[in-house]
């Protein structure tokens, strides 16, 4: 696949082509250096990076426009009104929902998965099955952990096969998926391993059985084009600050007749038709949701990386991250002593590569001091569980190394990964 090339020199610039240099240029933070050399910026499963036009849209909300939403009836408060829900059109726009009435905003995809949660287990009771994967973010098993343990439900989940990808056929002979299933909830996209899970399959054998689709998209709507519909899910959690936006904001999309059957999952402000002393009804989804002040200028910051990330087109997105990834994976394999974890070719694959380092002498390097290490050389990665410590379990291991791509990742920054494990490596014994 040939690289694609854009044309991005400031927030308003036409989108020609896809050019990696000059969407860097959109992202001031890259230029820092960490001491004497340049950063290497391979942690964006984490969080992204965000470009400057992100960075003034919220500066600009604070400055000119900010007041409370949907009570405040001044000019200013219109303002901010018509930004908020500007940026609801934009979200609902980027992932194919049915209209506004179908986006909830949370402050991050955890809050918005134990909304689902919540709302989803007043339909749940003894001897109900929800089933979930071993790769799975914590965000998206510990809610459900609660759930079976406050109604008496079973918690079961998908294996995964020796390469890392759900194993379909296991679960199939175990009757994973049954008529006992009611909630079916998996990521689409893994946060450790990279893999893209058949979500779109799943569904359809969740729906069967009469469950209803939970989708953690965390990892999988910042680097791929998305279209709720054809994914198949009934409600999905995302989160804006991997996707160029700001942190504090997340969002729960939902079919709206789904949502509007799900009662409240937080009282408060906005989120009620009318209160009295002896009892309150509720509005209609979304604010249904949305107990309080919502996340005002965090919800305009991602209404402006949808505006960035649509620009470039996430067709662009996803051919650039898949092209580095593969590089990446190819490079890493090179390295003595690197193990990949999960699918080792760049097919339905994130770009998220999670690795451990051993010596020669077959010592392994804790992904703590890998870390650190790479940092002493400007290089950021992660070293932990990754919020993932059953799926890390599953491998036999306690953590792992995780660097991860995104839309203004270079493959020379791989090569300086590549170039620091061989320093880490020789640093604790790795020459012979």
């Amino acid at each position: 696949m040939p690289e694609p090339s854009v044309t991005l020199t400031g927030a308003t610039a036409p989108v020609v082509g896809y050019d990696v240099s000059l969407v860097r240029g959109d992202f001031p933070i890259l230029e820092r250096r960490i001491g004497e050399r340049a950063l290497v910026y391979l942690d964006s499963a984490n969080t992204s990076q965000k470009p400057r036009a992100v960075v003034e849209a919220v500066s600009r909300h604070y400055l000119e426009h900010n007041a409370n939403v949907a009570r405040a009836m001044h000019t200013l408060g219109g303002e901010a009104t018509e930004a908020f829900e500007g940026a609801r059109a934009k979200v609902a726009r980027f992932i194919g929902a049915d209209g506004s009435r179908e986006v909830v905003f949370t402050k991050n995809a955890s809050e918005a998965l134990n909304l689902a949660a919540h709302t989803l287990g007043s339909r749940i009771g003894p001897g109900d099955e929800i089933v979930v994967s071993v790769l799975e973010h914590h965000s998206n098993l510990v809610p459900w952990q609660l759930l079976a343990e406050r109604t008496g439900a079973v918690l079961r989940w998908f294996d995964i096969t020796a390469d890392g990808r759900l194993d379909l056929e296991r679960a199939a002979a175990e009757g994973l998926i049954n008529e006992r299933t009611k909630i079916v909830s998996v990521a689409w996209v893994s946060n450790v391993l990279g893999t893209v899970n058949p979500v779109r399959e799943i569904a359809a054998l969740a729906h069967r059985a009469g469950a209803h689709v939970v989708v953690d998209g965390s990892q999988g709507v910042p680097q791929l084009p998305t279209d709720v519909a054809a994914l198949g899910a009934d409600l999905m959690a995302f989160t804006g600050h991997k996707m160029l936006g700001p942190t504090g904001v997340g969002v729960l999309w939902g079919r709206y007749d789904l949502l509007e059957t799900l009662p409240p999952f937080l009282g408060g402000g906005e989120m009620i038709e009318v209160v009295r002393m002896t009892g309150s009804t509720f509005a209609k989804p979304p604010a249904r949701f949305e107990a309080g002040t919502p996340p005002i200028a965090q919800a305009v910051g991602l209404g402006a990386a949808i505006d960035y990330l649509e620009r470039i087109g996430m067709e662009n997105v996803a051919a650039h991250e898949q092209r580095v990834t593969a590089y990446a994976l190819e490079r890493l394999q090179s390295v003595q002593g690197v193990t990949i974890l999960g699918p080792t070719e760049a097919v339905d694959r994130g770009g998220a590569i999670s690795f451990t380092l051993t010596t020669a002498d077959g010592t392994e390097v804790h992904p703590h001091d890998v870390m650190q290490l790479l940092d002493s050389r400007g290089i950021a990665v992660r070293g932990g569980h990754h919020c993932a410590r059953p799926l890390h379990e599953r491998l036999g291991l306690t953590a792992s190394s995780r660097a991860s791509a995104y839309l203004y990742t270079t493959e020379a920054e791989f090569d300086a990964l590549a170039d620091g494990l061989d320093y880490v490596r020789n640093f604790f014994g790795g020459s012979r």
